[in-house]
């Protein structure tokens, strides 16, 4: 299965935040698999916003952090189809612009989940589910999918 990653997943995997949402987000990417993973070019990009402003790297380390995530998991950028569908979700379901783009390009990528904790968990926009993967109860396909993972990695 597909997997499409909010900037807060990725954040908290480089270590920003507290311990356990960095243990627990590197092991569900590690879990998951890179080759299953999808990093888009919105996600990257606020990514370095939070590596520099939040986490206070030097620009040069945020780059240099940020371009390791490109050169290890599919990498994707938008289509002008794909923002003029997320202005579209924006729009009729009340999203900021830039997590709309986010779930858009996940569905025009084919991810069946989008793993965020900040967006609405077990929100389906074209067959993309948002799932909080630091939820206490994990949505049913996020909870699914790490149990067949963690099945085959016995």
């Amino acid at each position: 299965m597909r997997v499409a990653l909010d900037t807060n997943v990725v954040a908290y995997a480089e270590g920003v935040g507290d311990d356990w949402r960095k243990d627990h987000a590197a092991h569900l990417i590690g879990l998951i698999g890179a080759e299953n993973l999808l990093l888009s070019s919105q996600v990257a990009g606020e990514f370095y916003n939070v590596l520099t402003r939040k986490d206070r790297k030097s620009r040069a380390e945020a780059v240099r952090i940020v371009q390791e995530w490109v050169d290890t998991f599919p990498f994707v950028s938008h289509q002008p189809e794909t923002f003029a569908d997320a202005l579209r979700l924006a729009r009729d379901h009340q999203f900021q612009i830039w997590d709309a783009l986010i779930v858009c390009v996940a569905a025009a990528n084919g991810c069946r989940l989008l793993l965020s904790e900040d967006m609405q968990d077990g929100f389906v926009y074209r067959g993309v589910t948002v799932a909080n993967p630091f939820a206490e109860t994990l949505h049913p396909l996020l909870a699914s999918l790490l149990d067949t993972l963690s099945e085959r990695s016995e």
